[in-house]
């Protein structure tokens, strides 16, 4: 089934004493790749809430959402050709205030990993982790 318009998610983007949050996924897409907490916005909702809101849902983190980092599009083909399904991800950047990782909601793992690790792509990753971390790192 073809949805007719894109989804519009979120993904929170968590900095902390060198490291970056990352979550496996459970479920498709990109199930079994680590990538960034998040996940669809409510209706009435802004970006900025909604990374927040599915940080703590994900993984128990709590982080003040502090500003736009990009955004991207996740064009899934299907069967014939054309679009699946359709994701506009917008990339919070949050700031670490506290809690431990717990997987919860849709995910199997979570935890902090060396933000050079990630650079590296020595996980297997979701596409554009490493284009939105190292934006997020070059914010300072």
């Amino acid at each position: 089934m073809t949805a007719a318009r894109p989804s519009l998610a979120v993904l929170a983007v968590v900095l902390h004493e060198g490291n970056v949050l990352l979550v496996r996924r459970l479920n498709e897409p990109d199930a079994g790749l680590w990538g960034f907490p998040g996940g669809h916005v409510e209706r009435g909702e802004t970006g900025l809430a909604a990374a927040s809101r599915e940080l703590v849902e994900e993984t128990g983190v709590i982080a003040t959402p502090v500003d736009y980092l990009m955004n991207l599009d996740i064009l899934l083909p299907d069967a014939s050709g054309g679009v699946a399904h359709h994701f506009f991800l917008a990339a919070v950047l949050c700031a670490y205030v506290g809690g431990a990782p717990q997987p919860q909601d849709d995910v199997s793992e979570v935890g902090w990993f060396p933000t050079a690790q990630i650079l590296a792509r020595a996980l297997p990753m979701s596409a554009d982790v490493d284009t939105v971390l190292a934006a997020a790192l070059a914010r300072g």
